[in-house]
């Protein structure tokens, strides 16, 4: 990650990175697909976060079931990931090109999340827009989590998001 701070994350090789590891870049590429990968955590594994806690919630709404889902999304991140998520976010938002991988994970994340309501009986609109809704309440939180001079933890900055998005409802 410093690499990708000090020359930019088009500047960097595999073999930049490898080297800084004290590895191959064969080694390199047996834990990830190409570069990128170092900056985006298993997808499934992520996802799955979200997708346990709605398995299990007892609410009854699509929005309530939407909100156990970002709080168990939530534990992915506890404070100690904060340095590392605020430090992967700098480097995601100086490249257009991370920049689309990043909106392709949260699209990945929020049919999962509608594909999960609507087996629970969801209807197909209301599963989309309580999903959509859902995903862009939870990156606001973890953009604001990600800021220098947040010192909330992510739980209660999500909360807060929740609760915002409620007042604009009202």
């Amino acid at each position: 990650m410093d690499l990708f701070l000090e020359r930019g994350f088009d500047d960097v090789t595999v073999g930049d990175i490898a080297h800084a590891a004290g590895v191959t870049e064969r080694t390199f590429f047996r834990y990830f697909a190409d570069k990128r990968e170092v900056l985006f955590v298993d997808q499934a594994a992520y996802q799955a976060y979200f997708l346990d806690a709605l398995a299990v919630s007892t609410a009854t709404t699509p929005m309530a079931l939407i909100e156990d889902a970002l709080r168990g999304g939530a534990e992915f991140f506890p404070e100690e990931r904060r340095l590392w998520s605020r430090t992967r976010q700098q480097i995601i938002d100086s490249s257009p090109g991370l920049l689309e991988r990043e909106s392709l994970k949260r699209a990945s994340l929020t049919n999962a999340l509608g594909a999960a309501l609507t087996v629970r009986g969801t209807a197909a609109i209301a599963a989309a827009l309580a999903a959509q809704t859902g995903t862009a309440v939870f990156y606001i939180a973890y953009g604001a989590w990600t800021t220098q001079l947040e010192t909330r933890t992510f739980i209660e900055l999500l909360d807060a998001t929740i609760d915002e998005f409620r007042t604009l409802l009202a």
